[in-house]
């Protein structure tokens, strides 16, 4: 067959070259050992938390050889495509600081664009006909009746499964025959045409598995579909190729179309990129472990962290705690450095899945939480709570003065860094007798009570205290001291040790029962500071609702 005949007849608008196409989208003018890395999403639903990771790894691979990082939008299904899906997926990315350096920017493209594959349509029709022009592609006429026919035989008899070999009816139509069929306007699809002696083995050298062997491929798997639109396969083939790609970065669970890649790669005479299979993030679902699901856990989205309050910073350092086993021991010898600044090493990522550790994120968001200012606190909690706690992002806006020394109080302890919080939801837990309006507070409060504390003791303690509650004075604490003596209660903690049943209690009872009366919690920052920023008027109105509740 005239190949160069038949690809004019399947492609007779296809008048560009791959040669074109080389000098269109010339090779990368970048320093040796520079990784040209991406991150080629669906937009087909919300941003995956393993998605995040395999962005995060491919964004700083790039970074940190001087190379380029860039965003390419896989959106050739439109039958699963969602609405706003691309500008999902770059505002989540936004939102945990992993920037790309070329793509979709609503401004404009730059580099070797078009980012999005629907609109790379005549580049893969151009490869396409090249391939067909070698002999290595040609038009397939079967119906799904016919293909379902091919696999049910397959099926009896044990073969595998696919379309090769004797199974490929298409693959030796005549000239005339494909002629016949597309003057009549029979629909097609244009496959690959694998070579009839591929089955021997593909030697892989995985950056993080070693060397893996694997059969070569002898499908003649789809590369345009009936609407010239190509498949993940070959799209993926062409564009790594024409982006210049050298490093792809991928879940494991395509290692096993690893010959395939390469065995197209090869036919269409391209340079093929290295490829890190890196391990899914897994879960224990009793006692075994599963990939996180969309379908089953709401941890599995990266929005599920921003919704819950978690620093996107904890969630990123959290996430180079699995993507190298070293990252914690640098951390440790480097405690003020940025996350930044630290390398990743191809060959500290783990080899099977590790498990996400909720425990463990919550651990690292306090200590990242710790490290923050007061005016970066400031700023983060603003803008989680403008979008997911309306009452926070009130009070915030209305006492701004107030709103700082609230972080001051339970940031830190005198001159210690607290690490109490791990997210800005837990403010509203913790906290909710600062942030929460009095009205919502007085309907909501369920107080800690003490068993040793009495009724009477509790109401004449509140009541003594009502008289005057020391909130313009500096020597608080021993205006306290002096109001317990007066009503039996040692103002000397060793002294009341010695001597505990000559006394109604300590000062530090005393102190325990106004706390719980003002915010119904045992135990709470500093009491005379959390009644300053509540002021007169609010700690006397919980006073008399406590009062009114025992």
């Amino acid at each position: 067959m005239d190949n160069n005949k038949l690809a004019e007849l399947i492609f007779p608008d296809v008048t560009g070259t791959v040669s074109g196409l080389e000098e269109r989208f010339p090779k990368r003018n970048l320093k040796e050992g520079a990784y040209v890395t991406r991150f080629a999403p669906s937009p087909t639903g919300y941003m995956h938390i393993g998605g995040l990771y395999a962005a995060m790894i491919s964004s700083r691979l790039a970074q940190q050889t001087g190379g380029v990082f860039y965003l390419r939008i896989e959106d050739t299904d439109k039958k699963r495509e969602i609405e706003g899906g691309t500008e999902e997926i770059i505002r989540s990315l936004a939102d945990y600081g992993v920037a790309f350096d070329e793509g979709p920017f609503p401004d404009g493209e730059k580099g070797y664009g078009p980012y999005k594959q629907s609109e790379r349509r005549d580049i893969y029709r151009i490869c396409a006909k090249e391939l067909m022009k070698a002999g290595q592609a040609y038009p397939c006429f079967c119906t799904a009746k016919e293909l379902d026919a091919i696999r049910k035989e397959q099926e009896e008899k044990k073969a595998d499964i696919g379309y090769y070999g004797r199974y490929a009816s298409c693959r030796n139509l005549s000239y005339e025959q494909i002629e016949e069929k597309i003057k009549a306007g029979v629909p097609f699809v244009v496959r690959l045409k694998a070579p009839e002696n591929a089955d021997g083995h593909v030697t892989y050298s995985d950056p993080i598995r070693g060397s893996i062997q694997m059969p070569e491929n002898r499908m003649d798997l789809v590369l345009l579909k009936s609407d010239g639109i190509p498949t993940y396969h070959f799209a993926h083939v062409v564009d790594d190729h024409f982006m210049r790609t050298n490093l792809v970065v991928r879940g494991d669970e395509w290692m096993a179309s690893y010959p395939l890649h390469k065995q197209m790669f090869d036919m269409c005479g391209f340079k093929q990129p290295e490829y890190l299979h890196i391990s899914p993030i897994m879960k224990m679902d009793g006692a075994a472990k599963r990939k996180l699901s969309k379908r089953k856990d709401p941890e599995a989205a990266a929005e599920f962290y921003l919704e819950q309050g978690f620093p996107p910073e904890s969630v990123m350092e959290y996430l180079l705690t699995i993507a190298n086993s070293n990252y914690e021991e640098w951390h440790m010898k480097n405690p003020q450095k940025p996350a930044g600044e630290f390398q990743l090493s191809l060959n500290k990522m783990p080899s099977s899945g590790a498990l996400f550790d909720m425990v463990k994120l919550t651990d690292v968001s306090r200590e990242v939480i710790a490290g923050f200012t007061v005016d970066e606190c400031e700023r983060k909690i603003l803008e989680w709570a403008k979008k997911h706690e309306p009452d926070l992002y009130l009070f915030a806006g209305k006492n701004s003065g107030q709103f700082r020394e609230t972080i001051g109080l339970w940031k830190m302890s005198g001159k210690k860094v607290r690490k109490d919080v791990a997210k800005w939801s837990e403010l509203m837990q913790m906290f909710d007798y600062l942030y929460m309006p009095q009205e919502k507070f007085q309907k909501t409060v369920s107080y800690e009570m003490d068993e040793k504390y009495t009724k009477d003791q509790l109401r004449e303690a509140v009541l003594a205290y009502q008289k005057d509650l020391f909130l313009n004075s500096d020597e608080w604490f021993e205006q306290m001291k002096a109001l317990g003596e007066q009503m039996g209660y040692c103002p000397n903690m060793k002294e009341y040790k010695k001597n505990p049943q000559s006394y109604k209690g300590s000062i530090s009872d005393l102190c325990s029962m106004i706390r719980i009366a003002v915010t119904g919690h045992k135990n709470s920052p500093d009491l005379h500071t959390i009644m300053k920023v509540l002021g007169e008027e609010t700690v006397q109105q919980r006073l008399n609702d406590f009062l009114a509740r025992i």
